[in-house]
């Protein structure tokens, strides 16, 4: 992200946060945006599990799930 779009984003935050915010709060909030975004980018890019993925991976731990297909 270049420099001027993190220093709106953090200007909006600064503006949504409660007047109480801690720095805490700020470092988690930004750490959220973060991950959000990382994972909208991979998503992006293809980069997601499908069904026989998320099953798998469920399955490994007794879990088993159904998908229904419109």
């Amino acid at each position: 992200m270049p420099t001027a779009n993190i220093k709106q984003s953090l200007h909006t935050l600064a503006e949504q946060l409660p007047e109480n915010a801690t720095w805490k709060d700020v470092l988690y909030e930004a750490y959220v945006r973060q991950e959000i975004a990382a994972g909208v980018a991979a998503a992006d890019r293809g980069e997601f599990a499908g069904d026989d993925d998320v099953k798998s991976a469920f399955a490994k731990w007794g879990v088993q799930i159904e998908t229904e297909v419109d």
